[in-house]
């Protein structure tokens, strides 16, 4: 069984802010998430982050779909994996 409890950490025991639906004695595991207050600092935002959905796609639309060079390209797929017969 999985349950989400909050709790309180005070004076070295975490006190569940909500009676647990558990018999005395139960043996469970914590996971602990601690909340923090902080406010996130926010990173400035560059031109390369206000791009659209749209503008991301028609730069991957861009791409080459072949390389050119000797490197591995999708059209070695298959010699690569399976070897010169193709895995037949």
């Amino acid at each position: 069984m999985t349950t989400k409890v909050e709790a309180i950490y005070e004076h070295g025991v975490l006190r569940p802010r909500r009676p647990l639906p558990l018999e005395d004695g139960t043996q469970v595991d914590v996971l602990i998430l601690s909340e923090d207050k902080r406010k996130p600092v926010k990173k400035p935002r560059t031109p390369q982050d206000k791009r659209t959905p749209a503008q991301i796609m028609t730069e991957i639309a861009a791409l080459p779909m072949e390389s050119g060079g000797k490197e591995f390209s999708g059209r070695d797929h298959d010699r690569i994996l399976y070897g010169a017969k193709g895995g037949r």
